[in-house]
């Protein structure tokens, strides 16, 4: 179990992490979210003793992870795939962790195998790809076959079937009983790996519960919606109390406070033509922007216009967006 009691850092005039109090628990895979420069990193820095707090504390099974002996026995880690020694081998990065925590040469190759990286053993870190590298991150945390992992942002650089291997992983990991603790930006997939969440804004504890509570919090459903006419559904709309009508850029509506059977029967009752209609819950993404919107440490300045156009803002389409550039292809 990892406690955090008042946990606070700072740098100078600027607080890092402020006051911040959560319980990771063993059996459950714990996403760490949090807009950038929200301090998750330095919190995670603090559990693991690579940075002193200014006041309050965190330890794990009852004890600052400093005071514990051989601490890859204890805890696993991967907080930045790229430090490491790009000279070294795999097995020669590894074997070296494994001596200073009395571990077994056999252990180095099981964590090998169980990363797919066997037949990349014998290669420098040097020339992995950044997939690689995240790999070679996990083995290096579950090497000393701890009881607590922590891993931050252990998703990035890898391919499709490296996502489903990861997912799967955490899942086998907590379902051992083990503490899992992911820091991520990727709301989609703790929505589909994590059982409960620490959310955290500006240095501060936004929420920490189970990601069905948090989920919860999105204020219910919505309708999206595809008419012609919107101006006529909004009008329909008006003898509702609390319905509203919004655009959004794909050139479609939402309309919240009314339920998709209402805004059907309204639309046939008034003769307006719908194209689609469906129910939808808030994802795990907009119910995370929506209560960090005002704990965001940069963000960039809105364009001039309406964000959510009426209908009478609406006589022209958008402009088709620009094609996203091309990404990099990771080397396996």
């Amino acid at each position: 179990m990892i406690e955090a009691n008042e946990l606070t850092k700072r740098y100078g005039r600027v607080t890092a992490v402020d006051r911040l109090s959560f319980t990771v628990r063993p059996g459950r895979v714990t996403g760490f979210l949090g807009p950038n420069g929200a301090g998750k990193s330095t919190t995670l820095r603090m559990v693991l003793g690579l940075a002193t707090p200014s006041s309050g504390g965190v330890v794990v099974d009852g004890t600052p992870f400093r005071h514990l002996p051989r601490g890859l026995r204890h805890v696993g880690a991967l907080l930045d795939a790229h430090e490491v020694h790009g000279g070294r081998t795999a097995r020669a990065h590894l074997s070296a962790l494994a001596r200073g925590n009395g571990l077994s040469a056999r252990r180095v190759d099981e964590v090998l195998g169980a990363v797919g990286l066997s037949s990349a053993a014998g290669r420098r870190i040097g020339g992995f790809s950044l997939g690689m590298k995240q790999r070679l991150g996990i083995a290096t945390a579950l090497l000393g076959d701890p009881p607590v992992l922590l891993f931050d942002e252990p998703l990035n650089g890898l391919d499709p079937e490296g996502v489903r291997w990861v997912r799967g992983l955490f899942r086998t990991l907590a379902g051992e009983g083990r503490v899992v603790l992911v820091s991520s930006h990727l709301m989609g997939e703790m929505e589909h790996t994590a059982d409960d969440l620490i959310v955290v804004g500006r240095g501060r504890l936004v929420a920490a519960e189970p990601l069905a509570v948090f989920a919860g919090r999105g204020g219910g459903t919505s309708v999206a919606v595809r008419t012609p006419d919107p101006s006529a559904l909004a009008d329909a709309l008006r003898g509702e109390p609390g319905a509203a009508l919004r655009g959004e850029d794909d050139g479609g509506w939402t309309v919240t406070g009314a339920t998709a059977e209402r805004v059907g029967d309204l639309a046939h009752r008034h003769g307006i033509r719908l194209h689609g209609l469906t129910s939808r819950t808030a994802s795990l993404e907009e119910v995370f922007l929506d209560l960090t919107a005002d704990r965001v440490e940069f963000s960039a300045s809105v364009p001039d216009g309406p964000r959510n156009p009426g209908p009478e803002d609406r006589a022209a389409p958008p402009p088709s967006p620009l094609p996203e550039p091309a990404r990099e292809e990771s080397v396996r």
